[in-house]
């Protein structure tokens, strides 16, 4: 009995975690309008970092030291898991919707196992490839609106879609690089870390390109969302979500995220008026079901 309510308090957090983290979907739709992207990215992880770091210091009275090879691998994934995949999240955002945003990102897990068979060889089996390829058809249809034939004629180009396949891939690459380089570290000092390395590399580019004092117009609701955003999304998110997999595991934790996309679309047709369309339903069926074949798989090997 000792156990039951702790596990109970786990899953709750869990689960407000991802609803959290549908909730980023429509922040930074409403952020975009106001915001250039890499503005808008680089006040988010300014605020984030700063607030991961003091929650590190609070807690270990000091910030851990790396070794040169570690921060070489920080800075990889300040690049690509904050850098690049926020530049092409708020950019994205300026014309999807939050809800299909979040369908899309919701391949990350696919594509991120895709990327470690073909590059590191890890061995999949024919249920856990049809779930990959259930889930990437479905993810073209909410990309090119139930019409993928469009994606290889090339008249996709230029669109918003296109800029939250590129999230997908950088944070594929964000995980695969954490995954392989920074076995030693603790999760939430390499979340920390990356995020602050990352808050540099966007705040350097939105002063060279001008951009950076456009924060000067920032109205309340911008405000509100860059600290959801800092706080929700990044900070309590994390810690909560990294909680959860100390306590249940990595499997039973990661399988919270499928609610990420579910909370996303909820979240954007009642806050923001958007419209579920048939694309979405039936490619978002594709997606889940890929997934359920895949999370199946990891749970019975």
């Amino acid at each position: 009995m000792s156990e039951t309510v702790p596990s109970k308090g786990v899953h709750i957090r869990l689960v407000l975690t991802m609803l959290f983290w549908g909730g980023t979907f429509v922040a930074g739709r409403l952020l975009a309008k106001e915001l250039y992207p890499i503005t808008a990215a680089s006040f988010r992880f300014i605020a984030a970092s700063t607030m991961l770091l003091s929650v590190i210091l609070i807690r270990d009275k000091k910030l851990p030291m790396l070794t040169l090879k570690q921060w070489a691998a920080m800075a990889l994934l300040g690049l690509t898991g904050v850098y690049a995949y926020n530049i092409f999240f708020f950019t994205g955002l300026q014309t999807v919707e939050a809800g299909r945003a979040s369908m899309i990102i919701a391949v990350n897990p696919v594509v991120t196992t895709l990327l470690a068979i073909l590059f590191f060889r890890e061995r999949s089996g024919l249920l856990r490839l049809t779930g990959m390829i259930l889930s990437v058809s479905g993810a073209m249809i909410v990309i090119s609106r139930g019409h993928p034939s469009i994606i290889f004629t090339g008249d996709l180009g230029g669109t918003g879609e296109l800029y939250m396949a590129g999230c997908v891939l950088s944070w594929s690459a964000y995980t695969l690089i954490g995954k392989r380089l920074l076995k030693n570290i603790q999760p939430l000092v390499a979340v920390a870390y990356s995020c602050s390395l990352g808050a540099i590399f966007l705040t350097i580019t939105a002063v060279a390109t001008g951009h950076f004092d456009d924060v000067s117009r920032l109205s309340f609701t911008g405000t509100a969302c860059i600290f959801y955003f800092a706080f929700f999304g990044t900070t309590l998110g994390f810690i909560w979500f990294y909680d959860g997999v100390k306590k249940l595991g990595a499997g039973r934790a990661a399988m919270y995220v499928n609610l990420v996309p579910v909370s996303g679309i909820l979240m954007g047709t009642l806050l923001l008026g958007e419209r579920l369309d048939s694309s979405l339903l039936i490619g978002g069926g594709l997606v889940f079901s890929g997934l359920y074949l895949i999370n199946h798989t990891h749970r019975n090997t």
